[in-house]
């Protein structure tokens, strides 16, 4: 009896082939499979968008309100009105030339507008129109008058003079209107009076035979 040692060793010769032919190809695939992974490229994110500041808008310029006086009458022709600007402050003098009168002060917005008070609740508010022209309205002693005053030129404006005259304490107040009309008060110890006229170019003026001084007033 032949002996099958040949025979099985070239069996498993040929096994043996087929076990690494397929051992290379599962080996291979892996390796293919890995290599590829490792080339793929790399996905990178995007940088965020930069965003950039709209600059500042520039302030609107303000144009300051103009020093200046003006002088007008009440709409209903009863009493006048003159306000003095200077540095956005103003002073108001309301006189009817016979015994109501009153002193206003306040600030001036940069729109023009102004809200003026004084004693008793006493209350001016009016509006600067193009440096040209004030309108508005007075709240004095129970009364409400609307007022327009233009700008004034001198001599016309505001005047004022105080002084002692004889032992009563003197306060007058003028109002020189454009055309040269002149409105005012002399208050002595709390009792008023229509006011002699002063000379605008000088500002002299006699009171109870005392020589004074009127002056523009500013606030």
């Amino acid at each position: 009896m032949k002996r099958p040692g040949p025979l099985i060793t070239l069996i498993a010769g040929l096994l043996l082939g087929l076990f690494m032919l397929s051992l290379n190809a599962t080996t291979g695939t892996k390796s293919v499979s890995s290599t590829a992974k490792k080339e793929s490229p790399t996905a990178t994110a995007s940088p965020a968008p930069t965003k950039t500041s709209a600059p500042p808008s520039p302030s609107p310029s303000r144009t300051p309100v103009p020093d200046a006086s003006y002088a007008g009458r009440t709409d209903d022709d009863s009493s006048a009105v003159a306000v003095t600007v200077d540095d956005g402050k103003a002073v108001a003098y309301f006189c009817d030339g016979r015994a109501k009168e009153s002193w206003l002060k306040g600030d001036v917005k940069d729109d023009g507008s102004m809200r003026l008070t004084g004693k008793n609740g006493d209350e001016l508010n009016g509006t600067l129109k193009e440096g040209k022209r004030i309108s508005g309205t007075v709240d004095v002693g129970g009364g409400h008058y609307a007022f327009s005053a233009d700008k004034a030129k001198k001599p016309s404006g505001l005047y004022r003079a105080t002084a002692t005259v004889r032992g009563a304490k003197i306060d007058g107040g003028w109002i020189v209107l454009p055309g040269g009309k002149q409105v005012g008060i002399v208050t002595r110890d709390s009792v008023a009076s229509a006011a002699p006229t002063i000379d605008p170019d000088t500002g002299a003026v006699t009171v109870d035979g005392q020589q004074l001084t009127a002056r523009p007033v500013t606030p």
